[in-house]
């Protein structure tokens, strides 16, 4: 009994780490092109830019705000 409850234990825990690794996605402006792009770690504020001033949890989030940005266009 004591097996299956720590097995049991065991598997939940492997297959929930990946939902607490959940990547975030930024709208950064190159400072070289001006351009904008999706990038998935934080801008360092020399190369690229936070264009979007936040961080968006999918991709799709990011591509959307991409589009309505002022910086952007």
């Amino acid at each position: 009994m004591f097996r299956k409850i720590v097995l049991a234990t065991a598997a939940v825990a492997v297959f929930s780490i990946p939902a607490f690794a959940a990547a975030e996605f930024y709208v950064a402006k190159s400072a070289a092109t001006k351009k904008c792009e999706i990038v998935d770690k934080k801008p360092d504020g020399t190369k690229l830019t936070d264009a979007g001033k936040k961080s968006y949890a999918t991709k799709a989030d990011a591509e959307k705000a991409l589009k309505l940005l002022n910086d952007c266009k």
